[in-house]
């Protein structure tokens, strides 16, 4: 298991994730439609070229979950009890089909919770493409596995 316990992340360190992913128009056009989003900006070339963007735009939720996999190895991989909310997502820059991200995370906070062998961590997420340019900023919070619940036995 490589996700990190309650008790192993710092308020203020910085994570670097070594995993990107390159997103295709493949990926783009497949997680439209498993979304069921016919949004012409994300799927038909011709009225793209007549935006600002001049291309068609990857979808900012297909960014937002790539981001979260990507964050996921080295934060809460088999720790997770659950995502409890996503938070402040913004999105100052395009990804468009070809473009590779990857994700740093700050851990903003983090508190111990009424339930035992459980605590509430928040991560602050930044997206970057390959030109160190911005395209995702969000906020989630996870309630992770302690080590151990507060009787000494294993969670």
């Amino acid at each position: 298991m490589a996700g990190r316990h309650y008790e192993d992340f710092e308020p203020g360190e910085v994570l670097r994730h070594a995993l990107r992913r390159t997103v295709t128009e493949s990926d783009n056009v497949s997680f439209c439609s498993l979304t069921m989003n016919t949004q012409p900006l994300h799927l038909d070339e011709e009225y793209a070229k007549r935006t600002r963007f001049g291309r068609r735009v990857v979808n900012g939720l297909l960014t937002l979950a790539l981001s979260v996999g990507i964050s996921v190895r080295d934060t809460t991989e088999g720790t997770l009890v659950a995502n409890l909310g996503y938070d402040a997502v913004k999105h100052p820059a395009p990804v468009f089909h070809g473009d590779t991200i990857r994700v740093e995370t700050r851990v903003a906070s983090k508190r111990t919770t009424s339930k035992p062998g459980q605590g509430l961590v928040v991560f602050e997420h930044t997206v970057y493409n390959q030109r160190d340019e911005v395209v995702c900023t969000y906020t989630r919070t996870a309630l992770v596995s302690m080590r151990s619940d507060a009787n000494g036995g294993k969670t």
